[in-house]
């Protein structure tokens, strides 16, 4: 349904989407107490903002806290499955701000929400997955030279932007911030209804999804295996107690795979071969590559849905392989992605940063910058500060002796 200048699936359900937004601003003091600045100084007054992101409850309240700060802003999906019709017709019924996202969108329609989004001219980009960064390079060049900046929260689109840079061919600044465990688990065991108690579960990646996903894992009684390419990564993994095996070992005894490492075929023709009839097959990276899903087409004799979220791949042998949300994020496509209390630090890091590359526009280098350590120290602060607890302050004799080469034992 189009309406003015947006394209949501039903504004009838704009009150249900402003008692989500509501909900998850009670969970969110940091980019609450954010927002009530930028209302008062209103550090972005004037610059238009495109925002591909999931179209959630909490991305909702990043949204306001830009309009706050004087943003003109167009939002659109950053995954087909993962946006909230509710919040989107929210969004632009009863706060105008400019959104594309349907649940459920073809390829055409996503792509055709990004276009659109960069309909507005943006001044600064907001990505997750690095989509609208990508779109303007490729086919939107005379557009570039009105960007000032963006951001990116995402590894997968980290590593395609450090990869346009170290190639010449990133044409304006973007700062990173990314950092998932929980609402993995809870997509799983949602679209499933799965006991992870004494199953094997193989988590291939141990950055920081991964950890955070083996950990939590763990917790749920699960017995965990990793696996890894990254020597100190897989150390690391061996060092906090799970066993760490090449992906061939794991395939043959796994009974649920959640892949987190940003690449493709991570799971591919080889591995399906050797799986346990019943297994689960997941993914909590950004794209739905990382699943071979091609090759498990290829190999199936038959395809049905079992379950809202699950596609069951039936093998020559009677083997029936499960695929959860068509491969793609299963904590949004299955569940409600990051609790709003995780999503208030992450967001107030993104408020902060397009605030930061407002202030230090044509100052920066066309290349990644992490988060400043100023940023994240301030985030930090906020959120100590809604919780009430308080830290110590260095006195000046401390500072100098931290400071000090002179001083020894």
């Amino acid at each position: 349904m189009k309406v003015q200048s947006a394209d949501v699936k039903d504004m009838k359900l704009a009150a249900d989407g402003q008692n989500l937004i509501d909900w998850a601003a009670r969970e969110m003091p940091v980019l609450l107490l954010i927002r009530q600045r930028f209302a008062k100084e209103q550090p972005l007054k004037g610059i238009k903002v495109a925002a591909c992101l999931h179209v959630t409850s909490e991305t909702a309240n990043l949204m306001l806290t830009l309009k706050a700060a004087g943003a003109d802003i167009a939002l659109c999906a950053s995954n087909p499955l993962s946006t909230n019709d509710a919040v989107a017709a929210a969004l632009v019924e009863q706060h105008s701000i400019k959104t594309y996202a349907i649940r459920g969108e073809d390829n055409d329609t996503y792509y055709q929400h990004i276009e659109s989004a960069l309909d507005h001219h943006p001044a600064m980009t907001m990505d997750d997955g690095a989509d609208l960064v990508s779109v303007l390079h490729k086919k939107r060049q005379s557009q570039i030279s009105e960007v000032i900046g963006g951001t990116e929260e995402t590894t997968t689109g980290v590593i395609r932007l450090k990869a346009m840079a170290e190639h010449g061919v990133l044409r304006y600044p973007i700062v990173n911030r990314y950092g998932t465990g929980q609402s993995t688990l809870d997509g799983i065991i949602r679209a499933t209804n799965v006991l992870l108690a004494g199953k094997k579960v193989v988590v291939a990646g141990y950055g920081w999804v991964g950890r955070g996903l083996a950990t939590r894992a763990k917790g749920h009684g699960a017995d965990v295996l990793v696996t890894e390419v990254d020597a100190v990564k897989a150390l690391e993994a061996v060092m906090d107690g799970f066993r760490v095996m090449k992906m061939e070992e794991a395939a043959a005894v796994g009974d649920i795979f959640i892949t987190v490492t940003g690449d493709v075929n991570v799971l591919d023709r080889h591995h399906f071969s050797v799986m346990k009839d019943g297994v689960l097959l997941a993914n909590s990276g950004h794209f739905n590559s990382e699943i071979n899903l091609k090759a498990l087409d290829d190999l199936a004799t038959g395809v049905r849905q079992v379950r809202p979220s699950v596609q069951e791949y039936r093998l020559a042998d009677g083997r029936r392989l499960h695929v959860l949300g068509e491969g793609r994020l299963i904590n949004l496509a299955a569940a409600e992605g990051h609790p709003a209390a995780v999503m208030d630090m992450s967001f107030a890091n993104q408020a902060l940063c397009a605030e930061f590359i407002a202030k230090n526009a044509g100052k920066l280098e066309r290349r990644v910058y992490d988060v400043p350590d100023e940023i994240d120290s301030e985030v930090a602060r906020l959120k100590l500060s809604s919780m009430g607890v308080a830290i110590d302050v260095l006195t000046e004799e401390q500072k100098k002796y931290l400071s000090s080469w002179e001083e020894g034992t």
